[in-house]
């Protein structure tokens, strides 16, 4: 059992290099727009939630396998290990492995760090894995420069040996930082603009202007009359549904707009220009969240592969790196490795899928089952044979062919003497 007071001698608060202790809870802070951004309230922005969702949701798709190598170089599922149930298929009795890493990597992409609790046998192999949420650790760094978990709720510390944890990028080491914490003002801009867009559509298509009177009109004396004529003008002309309407004024009244609309204001383009910088934290193409104003699908499967290679895969390795540091045993990690299998996402269309694998079985590196089972097709029988193009022998071969023996001689005389 670890206890806090451990970490008394290298506490330091309020000291810019204190490393003893880090808070994973973000609570979030007041923004350069005056908007207050906190996890939960950026996730109600539709750019976030799709970038978040996109990304927890492909990690969550693909299979994990636990690997282990062979003497030759070969490589087979481990699945007589007790890790390759945990991993593969059920993380713990509650979530399925589709629901456990959905919520690892939303929490990478919300809070950038996710944790684990860790549950062995007695021989060391892990049986359960059970997230925690990330308001509710703290990190601390301990005499041996080693993370330490605090559990805010049961008031325990763990060793990192009992906590699985993945960070995102990180500065320090010990915790990773979240696009929500270090980008707050780009996601608060854009919840400005929401809100901005939401009161022009609640209190007019047109921005608030003044009602002006000749100086020679007799003056209105009390503030009940102008009330009632504001007030009137505002229920006649304001709001979605008196849209374009069109007003009579009377006594010489004229009315003058004071600010810009919508058009001028430029107030869809900045919309969509805070869509395109949330898209650029999290590394999406916009049009995977459904920005296709300047969509072009002449490409899209090159796309769909520079995704795959420049946004899933950095996440992934950081998951994968993370559960063999905390999940193998040190003498299994020589064996024994985790990995992601993404070749479903790294397929091209059926045509570009064909056309390969014909120029892989015609230069004979391709079996027909080694095809099949690219396709997810059961083997057939003698499909394991491999061709040797004709035109591919080696030369040596070609010139010792060219060399007739003496008694090939003595028939190939005889042929040309009878003729």
């Amino acid at each position: 059992m670890f206890i806090p007071q451990m970490f008394k001698g290298t506490s330091r608060t309020g000291s810019n290099g204190d490393w003893s202790r880090w808070i994973s809870s973000i609570s979030g802070r007041t923004t350069a727009a005056g908007i207050h951004v906190t996890p939960e309230s950026a996730l109600a922005s539709s750019a976030v939630r799709g970038c978040v969702t996109l990304l927890a949701e492909s990690v969550a798709q693909l299979p994990c396998e636990l690997y282990e190598r062979s003497d030759k170089g070969e490589r087979k599922r481990a699945t007589d290990h007790p890790l390759y149930d945990v991993v593969h298929n059920l993380p713990n009795r509650k979530d399925t492995a589709f629901e456990y890493f959905e919520q690892t990597q939303g929490c990478l992409g919300v809070r950038g760090n996710h944790y684990s609790l860790i549950e062995r046998d007695g021989a060391g192999y892990v049986t359960e894995l059970i997230p925690i949420n990330p308001d509710k650790v703290t990190v601390l760094k301990g005499p041996d420069a080693m993370p330490y978990y605090h559990l805010t709720e049961v008031n325990e510390i763990l060793p990192s040996r009992l906590v699985h944890h993945v960070r995102g990028f990180s500065l320090d080491g010990y915790i990773g930082l979240s696009p929500i914490q270090t980008n707050a003002d780009v996601i608060g801009l854009s919840q400005a603009t929401e809100g901005h867009a939401a009161q022009v559509f609640a209190n007019g298509t047109t921005m608030s202007g003044v009602i002006e009177r000749p100086r020679e009109a007799a003056p209105i004396t009390t503030q009940a009359a102008v009330d009632a004529l504001l007030n009137k003008w505002q229920e006649r002309h304001s709001g979605l549904r008196n849209a374009f309407s069109v007003a009579l004024l009377q006594e010489g009244m004229t009315y003058k707009q004071l600010a810009m609309d919508n058009e001028k204001a430029q107030l869809l383009q900045s919309r969509n220009f805070s869509i395109t910088e949330i898209c650029r934290l999290y590394k999406v193409p916009p049009h995977m969240i459904q920005q296709l104003d300047k969509a072009s699908f002449n490409n899209i499967e090159h796309q769909g592969l520079q995704f795959v290679i420049y946004t899933l895969l950095p996440w992934l390795k950081r998951i994968e790196a993370a559960m063999m540091r905390d999940l193998l045993l040190r003498s299994e990690r020589s064996r024994f490795y985790i990995e992601f299998n993404v070749s479903g996402l790294l397929r091209g269309d059926q045509k570009s899928r064909y056309e390969a694998y014909a120029l892989g079985r015609q230069w004979g590196w391709l079996s027909v089952n080694d095809i099949r089972r690219l396709e997810n097709l059961p083997p057939i029988s003698g499909g394991d044979k491999y061709l040797t193009p004709l035109n591919m022998v080696d030369s040596k071969q070609i010139q010792q062919s060219m060399n007739a023996t003496p008694q090939q001689m003595k028939d190939i005389e005889a042929i040309l003497c009878r003729n």
